[in-house]
């Protein structure tokens, strides 16, 4: 397997990137607008992660089917390689891979698959939309339980809250004052 090579995210989240890279923290929440570069950004920081060996494999975590095309494709531009087929029923993904693509209902239904993939790797697991991590409680524990090993876990989303007060998975929350 060949490790990618880093190349500009976009515009939008170059200053996230600069960010990223310096602190070089375990959880980061990236909030950003639709269309923006949350994509870009993710692959770039994938990138520069696998390059210098910090992580050997990713997991993208998305909230509908159709959204794993579009990140394998993604991927696919800037020379990762991401296996939008995998099934709960595979315990391995070809070497072919620098990693996977699968739904909260995914991980959800077989957690304990996912987990055992993170702990076997250091991996870099970004949650695209993390903030449906919290539309079902199961969603949000599985979550939690599956990728609560990761080497590095990224959060990408545009709306860093819920309304109904739901805590999002892996994002730090701090008393606002209100009471």
């Amino acid at each position: 397997m060949q490790r990618p090579t880093p190349r500009l995210c976009g515009a939008g989240s170059v200053g996230q990137l600069v960010r990223y890279l310096t602190a070089a923290p375990r959880d980061f929440l990236a909030v950003a607008t639709p269309g923006s570069g949350k994509t870009a950004f993710a692959l770039r920081v994938a990138g520069e992660l696998l390059s210098e060996g910090i992580v050997d494999r990713i997991t993208v975590v998305v909230p509908t089917e159709h959204l794993k095309i579009q990140w394998a494709l993604a991927a696919s531009g800037v020379g990762i390689a991401l296996d939008p087929k995998f099934s709960n029923s595979s315990a391995q993904t070809s070497s072919e891979y620098h990693g996977v693509v699968v739904t909260h209902a995914q991980v959800a239904s077989h957690l304990t698959r996912h987990r055992v993939r993170t702990e076997n790797y250091r991996t870099l697991v970004v949650f695209d939309e993390i903030h449906h991590g919290g539309d079902a409680k199961s969603w949000g524990d599985a979550i939690r339980e599956a990728f609560n090993d990761a080497t590095r876990r990224l959060a990408l989303t545009g709306t860093p809250f819920r309304s109904d007060e739901s805590p999002i998975p892996f994002v730090t929350y701090e008393p606002d004052g209100e009471v």
